[in-house]
């Protein structure tokens, strides 16, 4: 299964860089990945980290959410069996895609469940300016560093806004996992 999905993403990745007439060496300089790494990944010989793949997204102009989502024709409902998951290969974190793919919607919610004491680092990308999250937290505890380096203790019922392009960082600092649902407006504001 882990390698099916791995090769799914690695076609949907070329797939997307050839439809924008990208070079290896654009989405390379765009993302700040390594030409070797996003070849890899497009040959499904290497599984990208959140953070890579986000940069990858970021730079064909995509959310994590809008990358993961099935294509076909648009329906306003998604039961969660057809719901896109994935699992961070480092950290182990799970997303799960739940909004319905193919709307008109600027709007992705996704459900994440963090493992206890996972770290993930997002790094400022300016292909998210304007693109901003909400982090609402139901179980467990996070700390999230903003951009400014602001650090933020989240606990159960707390919703944080920031904006993506910014950088940031999560953590679990607490001995269960945390989970939390990620609500990404894709305008740019």
């Amino acid at each position: 299964m882990e390698q099916e999905l791995e090769t799914a993403i690695g076609v949907r990745i070329r797939r997307l860089r050839t439809d924008r007439n990208l070079k290896l060496d654009d989405l390379a300089t765009a993302s700040g990945v390594s030409r070797a790494m996003i070849s890899r990944i497009e040959r499904g010989e290497a599984s990208p980290t959140a953070a890579l793949l986000a940069r990858v997204c970021a730079a064909l102009g995509l959310s994590l959410s809008a990358f993961f989502a099935e294509e076909g024709e648009a329906a306003p409902l998604l039961r969660r069996q057809d719901q896109q998951v994935w699992r961070d290969p480092e950290t182990g974190y799970i997303r799960r895609a739940v909004s319905p793919p193919g709307t008109s919607s600027d709007v992705d919610i996704v459900d994440v469940e963090f493992p206890a004491g996972a770290r993930v680092s997002f790094p400022p990308h300016a292909a998210a300016s304007g693109m901003t999250q909400h982090i609402w937290l139901f179980d467990g505890e996070m700390e999230m560093t903003t951009g400014d380096n602001t650090v933020h203790r989240l606990l159960p019922g707390d919703c944080l806004f920031m904006p993506v392009a910014e950088g940031h960082v999560f953590h679990n600092p607490g001995p269960a996992p945390a989970r939390y649902c990620v609500v990404l407006d894709r305008r740019r504001h």
